[in-house]
């Protein structure tokens, strides 16, 4: 419930209202509790609250129940008991709903939620097909090459023809990346039809969902945008890895703001116990960093998750604002979980906060929140607020009605579309290079006539020079001895003109064979 008096108003306490501050809202929370104890009617009362003031809230819904929060709440005897402890008038009392947007990874119950595979990145595509290192890095290869040759990634078509075509051409990369073993591409093919098989191939494609239409508010109200979650459950790591992904798009996209009177938007992570199983220290220190870095850019983020022990140490820590419900010590496990959790608080001396824990009643919480100074308030024993819209799902024809009323924002991302694909782009590179080695054998071919036309010729000119020059001498010869011996009146054999001219053919003869010869020896040296 949102105020002006009390501002983000979400519990009532011993001491009165226990309101989160504004200002301290992107400094992120945690709503714990076991299963059945009110943490999705604490995360509904909150997420009502930042949408009352204008801010805008995205939330996952695993079981339907969210989805309430589109409809006036009605007043319940539950509810008109507990008005005095609230000091709040029957009469101020006005049931609403929230502006909502449904989304649907699956496109079946809301607007659906796409991505594309180039966006999603090689660390968590591995993540979602549950790669090891290596197959892994043969992923990181082939986004390398793909950014290198600007060809984009859309869909599960496209990187199984990416795979397909890297299996054929990874010779050429290994001294560059290294390695590429077929069997990791199998893997990772593998990998592929199995995620293809849970519906990925839904969820991967264009257009892709752009982060900013999270940020809408509509009539003053923050727009509630509510992911149906149940199906999408079944899969953890293709959950979690989305809402990762999408906050990794918040931060990356989102300017810098510093500290605002309230935040730009407000992110719950439900069963938040799934982000983290299974998942390499490296990325760890990526969402530790991401969560860290994220609050500047005007986000808080909401985990909710049975135990606080489920969040490693190091988000832990982050969370100052926190709403803790019942625990149920049956297990050395719980027992442990439960000390830590009231660790975790800072002190009230009125009661035993680990005690308390156990003890706390349906709706019951320990809240602390950050104060003024950014520090832990004193934890308290409250009962946190009732919601003003509905709890509980609504019905099929709701949903229907509010999809309706969305019908812009869903013509907007409701059928997927095509863009020229991987394959289709490798095939025309592909013909590019068959054609141009086409032309080149064509040219080197014409080269080489055009060389061997150049050398025939010049042979044969080498050869008419030489028999030229034989008969010429020849002749010269035979004409200049007649003119000697007619001054010098001396006498010597007649010599015919057939005699002369068997001279000079033979003379003729014998230099175009020498010239021949030395060509065909002075090619064979060359050799």
């Amino acid at each position: 419930m949102y105020t002006q008096e009390n501002g983000f108003y979400i519990a009532h306490g011993p001491n009165g209202p226990i309101s989160i501050l504004g200002n301290m809202a992107n400094r992120h929370g945690l709503i714990a509790g076991a299963t059945g104890t009110g943490k999705t009617v604490t995360l509904q009362v909150i997420a009502e609250s930042f949408c009352n003031a204008g801010v805008p809230c995205f939330m996952a819904d695993m079981k339907g129940d969210l989805s309430g929060v589109s409809q006036p709440g009605k007043l319940s005897s539950f509810i008109e008991k507990r008005l005095p402890e609230f000091g709040i008038d029957q009469d101020s009392l006005r049931f609403e709903g929230c502006p909502v947007r449904f989304y649907d990874v699956f496109g079946e119950q809301g607007i659906p939620m796409r991505a594309t595979i180039g966006e999603m990145g090689p660390d968590l595509m591995g993540r979602i097909m549950g790669l090891n290192d290596t197959q892994t890095g043969v992923l990181n290869i082939l986004y390398r090459i793909l950014d290198e040759k600007g060809v984009m990634l859309d869909d599960v078509k496209d990187l199984r023809s990416a795979l397909d075509w890297l299996s054929k051409h990874a010779k050429e990369y290994t001294t560059q990346y290294g390695n590429v073993a077929p069997a990791s591409i199998g893997a990772i093919q593998r990998a592929l039809l199995q995620l293809e098989n849970q519906g990925a191939d839904k969820f991967f494609g264009i257009p892709s969902f752009n982060i900013m239409d999270l940020l809408e508010t509509r009539d003053g109200k923050g727009i509630l945008s509510v992911l149906a979650a149940d199906k999408l459950m079944l899969q953890p790591k293709l959950y979690s890895t989305f809402l990762l992904w999408l906050l990794s798009e918040l931060y990356s996209t989102l300017p810098e703001v510093g500290d605002l009177d309230k935040p730009k938007l407000v992110f719950f992570f439900d069963e938040a116990h799934m982000l983290f199983e299974d998942t390499s220290k490296a990325l760890t220190d990526k969402i530790e960093q991401v969560i860290r870095l994220i609050r500047s850019k005007g986000v808080g983020i909401f985990f909710i998750s049975q135990l606080p022990t489920d969040i490693p140490d190091v988000i832990l820590g982050q969370l100052g604002n926190r709403v803790q419900h019942a625990l149920r010590a049956y297990t050395p496990r719980d027992q442990k979980a439960v000390k830590v959790a009231a660790e975790t608080f800072r002190t009230n001396p009125s009661f035993k906060t680990e005690d308390a824990i156990l003890e706390l009643e349906t709706g019951e919480a320990l809240v602390s929140f950050l104060d003024e100074k950014g520090a832990p308030s004193v934890v308290e024993r409250a009962k946190v607020l009732f919601p003003l819209s509905q709890i509980g799902a609504i019905t099929e024809g709701q949903r229907l009605d509010i999809m309706n009323e969305n019908r812009d924002i869903n013509a907007k991302y409701k059928e997927a579309q095509e863009r020229e694909s991987v394959f289709e782009v490798f095939a025309r590179e592909a013909e590019a290079e068959a054609q141009a080695a086409e032309e080149a054998a064509a040219a080197k071919q014409a080269e080489k006539a055009e060389k061997k036309g150049k050398k025939e010729k010049t042979l044969w000119d080498k050869v008419w020079k030489a028999v030229v020059t034989a008969v010429t001498g020849t002749l010269a010869t035979i004409v200049g001895k007649k003119v000697s011996d007619t001054i010098t009146g001396k006498k010597s054999k007649d010599t015919s003109v057939k005699d002369a001219a068997g001279r000079a053919v033979k003379n003729a003869t014998s230099a175009a064979g020498r010239q021949i010869l030395r060509d065909i020896l002075g090619n064979a040296t060359k050799r």
